[in-house]
């Protein structure tokens, strides 16, 4: 794998002002079928998953279907390496580890486990009262009427939208071939934070302490939030937050792809600070999951950014 890496990352384009045609590649065919920095990230995340379904107590059907969602999709990683280049679109190949960082979302989802004691929570929540009550914090936010809990609300719904919007500066930007570096970051920090989800689990604060520490004020942002997640949400951990690890991850990625147009990384960055608070003003998350996933992320981001440096040094001596 580590071979691969290297091809991959020798294969990316590195600095330098690039022609604007690449404005428009994602609509052309893929140049090469070398597997991607991203592609190669999300391949070991689902052979950890399923050797790490060994190592926890899960039913066999859920153990079974764990394995055979890696093996799915460690299947269409590899055969998308294999498949001749001139018959895949760039489009597919850019935009990949998006679905594929939302499928490992939800496969570490079936390892949650039943529990009863809820210490670690317990333990967490100490931060959050003193953050939210003892500082005032909730109170102050919520000072502000509709206004700033509506924007914490949406900021936390647009989690999502953060890594494609980086994609699209990108693209805009004329700067799409430098792809690898965003995608690389943000799915190391996506899956490095659901790798850990099992050693850690928990349930989010609105569930184990309904109405504690909560705002007074109801918005339709936050309707929406409670929506999905009681739709796709997950019950395995909630340390630390994935969505706080991927926002920055999308952010640090942007600011390395993007080194000319710092302003644009920075911006993506503010608003994975504005996430995290969100995550704990709305009650998805512990404060300590939050700043934890702001760890993962820029752990992750600099490994990604060594492994680059690295291997574009190589291809340059």
């Amino acid at each position: 794998m580590l071979a691969c890496a290297g091809r991959a990352l020798r294969g990316s384009h590195s600095t330098g002002s690039q022609p604007v045609e690449f404005r428009d590649s994602m609509f052309l065919f893929a140049n090469d079928n070398r597997p991607r920095p991203a592609e190669l990230i999300l391949a070991g995340y689902f052979a950890y998953t399923a050797a790490l379904s060994f190592l926890f107590p899960l039913a066999s059907p859920i153990r079974l279907q764990v394995i055979g969602t890696s093996l799915v999709a460690l299947t269409a990683l590899y055969r998308l390496g294999r498949f001749p280049a001139r018959f895949v679109p760039e489009i597919l190949r850019t935009t990949l580890p998006l679905p594929g960082v939302l499928l490992a979302y939800q496969q570490i989802g079936l390892f949650a486990q039943p529990q009863s004691s809820h210490s670690l929570e317990r333990s967490w929540v100490y931060w959050d009262r003193l953050l939210l009550s003892d500082w005032g914090l909730t109170q102050a936010i919520d000072s502000t009427g509709a206004l700033l809990p509506g924007a914490l609300e949406l900021l936390y719904l647009l989690t999502y939208a953060a890594a494609p919007a980086a994609l699209a500066i990108l693209a805009a930007s004329g700067r799409l071939v430098r792809s690898d570096r965003l995608l690389a970051c943000f799915a190391a920090s996506a899956v490095s934070a659901y790798a850990l989800y099992p050693f850690f689990p928990s349930e989010p604060p609105r569930t184990i302490f309904p109405g504690e520490l909560a705002s007074s004020v109801d918005t339709v942002f936050r309707q929406v939030n409670w929506w999905i997640l009681g739709k796709a949400g997950i019950h395995t951990s909630v340390f630390p937050s994935g969505h706080v690890a991927s926002a920055f991850g999308a952010g640090i990625g942007l600011l390395l792809a993007l080194p000319e147009r710092k302003v644009y990384g920075i911006a993506l960055i503010v608003v994975g600070a504005g996430i995290a608070v969100a995550t704990v003003y709305g009650r998805y998350h512990y404060a300590v999951d939050a700043l934890a996933g702001l760890l993962v992320a820029c752990l992750a981001s600099l490994l990604c950014w060594a492994l680059f440096r690295r291997w574009n040094g190589r291809a340059s001596a």
